[in-house]
């Protein structure tokens, strides 16, 4: 059997395993994805990882495409996410509209729960947020930082603790059970990530590699894509 092998970012998982099933059985090959933060698929790739199609974000791409690693021309959108603030599922909603509000739920938060703030773009941009705030010391020793967004949720959600609160990508928290979304950041931190993906120069199967992005960025995919939070 074929196997198509994709690196990708966390926030892009929900649209890969929503069409996976139904791309596997029209192709009959099977996909084998790595979703996790960008810098750390990125350096993957570049490390000599096994990579068909790469999905991370459309500057990191086209770098990719510049530096010979991903074919040129290849790049395609899957559409944009926003970072959001999550909560456990039944919690009370604090307020987040505003720089105002959102510093007051970080400092009355029992936990952060946040993905890598080195190498993820969400986490990046949190802690950018975090400094603007003026709360990056005040509120680190409550920081829960993970690999990725997708782990953060996850390990939020079993957490048995009150009053937690969370930030990375809308996708990552809409398909994690037990966290909801309950706001994008206030405009003033504002930041929509276009998701894009590109073809891969090693890739053995560029055929197979080439529908796999057709599916992922058309209408096969369109209704899983914006149900996860994905905007175009």
């Amino acid at each position: 059997m074929l196997i198509l092998k994709i690196l990708s970012g966390g926030a892009a998982a929900s649209a890969v395993k929503g069409i996976q099933d139904a791309f596997e059985t029209d192709n009959r090959c099977a996909i084998e994805g790595r979703f996790s933060a960008v810098g750390e698929m990125r350096d993957a790739l570049l490390n000599g990882a096994p990579c068909d199609v790469v999905i991370l974000t459309r500057a990191i791409i086209e770098q990719l495409m510049t530096s010979g690693h991903v074919r040129a021309g290849s790049a395609q959108s899957l559409g944009k996410v926003q970072t959001g603030i999550a909560i456990k599922q039944g919690e009370p909603a604090p307020q987040v509209d505003s720089p105002e509000t959102l510093a007051l739920a970080f400092r009355q938060a029992t936990a952060i729960y946040c993905p890598d703030t080195k190498k993820s773009t969400a986490g990046i941009h949190f802690m950018r947020v975090l400094t603007e705030l003026g709360l990056e010391q005040d509120v680190k020793n409550k920081l829960r930082e993970f690999a990725n967004g997708a782990t953060a949720m996850k390990e939020m959600a079993i957490c048995n603790e009150p009053n937690l609160i969370g930030c990375t990508q809308a996708t990552e928290i809409n398909y994690t059970d037990g966290v909801v979304l309950i706001a994008n950041l206030p405009k003033a931190f504002e930041l929509s990530t276009d998701y894009t993906l590109g073809v891969c120069t090693q890739t053995t199967q560029p055929v197979l590699a080439q529908t796999l992005a057709a599916w992922l960025t058309g209408a096969q995919s369109e209704q899983v894509r914006r149900q996860g939070g994905f905007e175009f």
